[in-house]
């Protein structure tokens, strides 16, 4: 018998309020779910990334879950703070990496490529993210529609559903994310380029 989203919904807000048997109940509802968001992100990570989809998604999970008290408007919502703490998985990664790895320029990770981000290239997932938050400031919205659509791996659609907005809007909103963040990336590394001399 399938599971609501209402069910699941009630499972994750009784599990936040601490109820271990809801937890123990949601967990292989909501597992599959995670373990795909989290390989369409490590797909971007390229073959030398040594963090594992398996490891991502667990580290994610702990997160999500550290959070006690948290209320979940729906399973939409849960996986988009899912999407978001899987962002914030990667990043740490990425920083923890770049501080063993001091190397030279590099160029800004364009979003319209949406490349494979390789362990030469970490200092751009720390850029990005650091642009990412620059543009949560300014936009919001579409701070949250890069993060579902990049880090998240979720289609138009699933974003529209996570963000209850139009496919159209997440598309308006993507375009003009990928726009200013490019043009972000691109001044921030003029700036590196310009102290570095």
């Amino acid at each position: 018998m399938a599971t609501s989203a209402q069910e699941v919904t009630e499972l994750l807000n009784q599990w936040a309020c601490g109820d271990q048997t809801a937890g123990e109940k949601v967990l292989p509802l909501v597992y599959g779910e995670l373990r795909r968001i989290a390989r369409r992100s490590m797909n971007r990570q390229g073959p030398s990334h040594t963090l594992q989809t398996t490891a991502l998604v667990h580290e994610a999970y702990l997160r999500l879950t550290g959070d006690s008290g948290r209320q979940w408007q729906n399973r939409a919502h849960f996986f988009g703070v899912a999407a978001k703490a899987m962002r914030h998985v990667l990043v740490d990664y990425a920083r923890a990496q770049a501080t063993d790895k001091r190397g030279g320029p590099h160029k800004p990770l364009r979003l319209e490529d949406a490349g494979v981000i390789s362990g030469d290239r970490l200092a751009e997932v720390i850029a990005l993210d650091d642009a990412l938050t620059a543009l949560s400031k300014l936009q919001a919205r579409q701070s949250q529609v890069v993060e579902l659509r990049f880090f998240g791996g979720c289609s138009v659609e699933e974003t529209a559903e996570t963000l209850k907005i139009s496919p159209e809007t997440v598309m308006r909103d993507w375009r003009a994310a990928r726009a200013w963040l490019y043009r972000e990336l691109e001044r921030r590394d003029a700036d590196e380029h310009r102290d570095d001399t």
